[in-house]
């Protein structure tokens, strides 16, 4: 999971008081058994790593690698460098080497597959791997010398891979970007690297909607946090920078893909296509909401061109999500396995591009540089791949359950002082007891009792919160 928080510049109407929630935040934290403390045994290998840890022969730090995260990340796992070429692109991914700090077997490789991603709450981080390494010593900071994956990758004209290879070395980053800012440099006078990350990732974006992927535009409820420490809560609509950045990293992942199915070996992020009822039952919501979806046109290509600000399309969009079901790990050693591709990127696809922050990517990185180079997957990557699929659903799960939970809280609290107000809201779902209406002018989204249909405008009283609960309660106006 992407970080969930950024600082704000100033207050907002609707800010929440930080005492309630930050009680909540540790309750949150404590049902989950959460800790950002390391137990001392992987926290000593962590510090001795940060300081012993040989750097790869290869040297690209002559490379002007630059990263993209949003503002205030210290834990970096990817720099790029992009060029053009006589007839088309190279693009140079550098993806932090966690592997060299971690021994298998030891007790840092322990504790990190007992937590198998950082989990992020508005109030902190709890890391995957100590900050001695994920904010500091592996994390590619600006101006640092660090050990890397370099995804090298060959693109033609329109964006399609001729051939990618990927090897250890030196590298390091000249700037630390974020995507607003990148957003703002767009244009005549942008740097040559911002052109191009514009340039390929419009390529690769289209290339993508051709076979048939999709990106589901759901709104991106957002804890934001003030300097004065209250919290508020947005809707944050991505700006185009965010969708170029990651098609870069989904690049990176088909490569791995690739590779791994070539060696018959690794493990595949993977969801199945939605079945045709599912689709003809969606078309029938479009027709019923009076949205036009052309026939021959692919779900993916009609999903991306719907409007989240049309109370209609928005309804439209939560409903989507039933299409977008049964994402997991798939990994497989000698076979290639019978399911091999991400619906929603319409090719094979791999975890390969934060490693950081998630522990699969570890083991798929292992996996492709000794692949690439023409060597044996070692041994301690291998036999963890039947393991990683049952990890990373649970802590899946875990980071989902506590996003949730702190949504919530915010929503809560930020409404606390709002009780007996009517709102205007836009109904996006209803099943027999309830509807679920997202709010017009704050990013809450609550059930509630009554009956109308997705699509509709509707007024709803706030009857109750309760932050230690997480809940708000509504009733139709």
């Amino acid at each position: 999971m992407l970080p969930r928080v950024v600082r704000a510049p100033q207050a907002d109407p609707t800010s929440a008081d930080p005492g309630p929630l930050e009680q909540a935040f540790t309750a949150i934290r404590a049902e989950h058994k959460l800790s950002p403390d390391y137990p001392q045994p992987a926290l000593a290998e962590a510090e001795k790593a940060a300081t012993a840890t040989t750097l790869p022969e290869r040297d690209e730090t002559a490379v002007p690698f630059f990263t993209i995260d949003p503002p205030g990340s210290t834990d970096l796992d990817q720099a790029m460098y992009l060029e053009r070429t006589d007839d088309g692109y190279r693009v140079r991914y550098a993806i932090a080497d966690v592997a060299a700090y971690v021994v298998p077997g030891g007790a840092l490789d322990q504790e990190t597959r007992a937590r198998g991603e950082t989990v992020y709450l508005p109030d902190m981080r709890v890391p995957l791997h100590p900050t001695v390494l994920s904010e500091d010593a592996a994390s590619l900071l600006p101006d640092q010398v660090r050990g890397a994956y370099v995804w090298d990758i060959e693109l033609d004209a329109s964006g399609d891979v001729r051939a990618a290879q990927v090897y250890l070395a030196r590298v390091r980053s000249i700037a630390r970007l974020d995507y607003d800012g990148v957003q703002q440099q767009i244009g005549a006078d942008a740097p040559d690297g911002l052109r191009l990350l514009k340039e390929i990732g419009e390529l690769r974006i289209a290339l993508q909607r051709k076979r048939g992927g999709a990106d589901l535009p759901m709104p991106e409820q957002e804890v934001q946090q003030d300097e004065d420490g209250t919290y508020r809560l947005q809707f944050r609509p991505p700006v185009p920078s965010e969708d170029w950045n990651a098609q870069i990293s989904l690049l990176a992942g088909m490569c791995a893909a690739t590779m791994m199915l070539e060696a018959k070996v690794g493990i595949l992020r993977t969801m199945p296509a939605p079945p045709q009822d599912a689709i003809d039952t969606f078309r029938r919501r479009a027709e019923a909401l009076g949205i036009t979806w052309p026939r021959g046109q692919a779900y993916g290509e009609f999903i991306a061109g719907l409007d989240r600000t049309d109370p209609k399309h928005l309804a439209l969009i939560h409903d989507a999500t039933s299409l977008f079901r049964g994402a997991g790990y798939t990994p497989f050693d000698g076979e290639v396995p019978a399911e091999t591709e991400q619906a929603a990127v319409a090719a094979p696809y791999a975890h390969v591009t934060a490693p950081l922050r998630r522990l699969v990517d570890r083991f798929g990185l292992a996996i492709c540089g000794a692949v690439s180079s023409g060597q044996a997957p070692p041994d301690w990557a291998r036999q963890a791949l039947p393991t990683l699929p049952d990890i990373m659903r649970s802590r899946d799960q875990v980071a989902s359950a506590v996003g949730h939970a702190c949504d919530d809280a915010v929503e809560a609290a930020v409404l606390s002082a709002r009780v007996g107000e009517t709102f205007e809201a836009v109904v996006v779902a209803r099943n027999d007891k309830a509807i679920q209406v997202q709010l017009r002018d704050i990013a809450v989204l609550a059930s509630c009792p009554g009956d109308a249909a997705p699509g509709d405008v509707v007024r709803v009283v706030l009857v109750a919160t309760d932050v230690g609960a997480h809940t708000v309660t509504f009733r139709l106006g």
